[in-house]
């Protein structure tokens, strides 16, 4: 176990790599998404409230500061954060445009390093090149970059409108990992009409395909996304987990997967304004302290499953 805890988590993995702890800045720097603006569909993913960029900070390679930050934590330094783009398809654009941002942020004293959100079909080789390439330049920061998978189950990404098939995923992160581009990866656990062997299947194919960390996330359903209507009318048609069903399910995905892969999150924050359900979601960190206790019930460490 590192730090007490039975799974790696990211503080571990700050303090062993860092020697210190590194906190997030989320950013939009004004991308859109290939299924919002039409190239692919125009809905966009049928959960999605707009991106995961709401309370990001409006970024276009400007300087900023420690003041510009929306948290405050005490003892923060610069070289504390981490320049994290957020919201929407950061590389949904010319190799040139997102260089100049890129280049910006790993500029910055403000910065450890950059962390890109973005989809397997919107990193193409030139673009992975020019990633490469700006590790080379700043070899002092890191860069990593974030794909929402979410599953590797073709009939649940239709469902979703996630607008690229496994292949498009397991291609790009071949471009990745000979890169040495570090890959975090996001998957939602509830999806509709997947079982636990369809989860567990998911996760398998995270540690075939190399990744160096995870993000696990709830299946919310919320106002104003297309799921959270559809749940609104037909309500008997959709089953938000329980607490206990998620607890049992999460700690399952870390049983299967290497004990190498950082686990960024366990579940995700929930807005109180736009939840629907399952209610039990605005309240983390009962949920991360049920999932604790449960690994300890069933003495499991991550990757003991495998």
């Amino acid at each position: 176990m590192r730090d007490g805890e039975r799974y790696y988590s990211f503080s571990s993995y700050c303090k062993d790599t860092f020697g210190r702890r590194l906190y997030r800045c989320a950013l939009d720097a004004g991308f859109t998404c290939p299924v919002r603006d039409g190239s692919k569909d125009s809905r966009g993913c049928i959960f999605c409230a707009g991106g995961s960029g709401d309370f990001a900070i409006s970024y276009h390679g400007q300087d900023l500061d420690s003041g510009d930050m929306t948290f405050n934590h005490q003892n923060v330094e610069e070289g504390d954060y981490i320049a994290y783009f957020q919201a929407y398809t950061n590389t949904y654009g010319t190799v040139e445009h997102c260089r100049k941002l890129f280049s910006a942020a790993l500029s910055s004293d403000l910065f450890a390093g950059i962390s890109i959100a973005t989809r397997p079909d919107c990193l193409d080789e030139d673009m992975v090149k020019m990633l490469g390439e700006l590790k080379e330049e700043y070899p002092s920061k890191f860069i990593w970059v974030e794909l929402g998978l979410q599953t590797m189950h073709e009939r649940t990404a239709l469902w979703m409108r996630r607008g690229y098939d496994l292949s498009v995923y397991d291609s790009c992160m071949e471009r990745l990992n000979e890169a040495g581009i570090p890959v975090i990866v996001h998957v939602i656990i509830g999806l509709p009409d997947e079982t636990e062997e369809d989860l567990k299947a998911t996760i398998l194919h995270l540690n075939e395909t190399g990744v160096s960390g995870v993000k696990l996330q709830l299946l919310q359903y919320l106002k104003g996304t297309d799921l959270g209507e559809e749940y609104l009318n037909h309500t008997d048609m959709y089953h938000p987990l329980s607490e206990e069903e998620y607890v049992d399910l999460a700690c399952m995905c870390l049983g299967y997967l290497k004990k190498d892969i950082v686990i960024h999150r366990l579940t995700g924050d929930a807005d109180r304004n736009l939840l629907l359900a399952p209610e039990w979601a605005v309240h983390k960190k009962h949920t991360l302290n049920l999932i604790r206790k449960r690994m300890k019930e069933l003495n499991l460490e991550q990757g003991g499953y495998l």
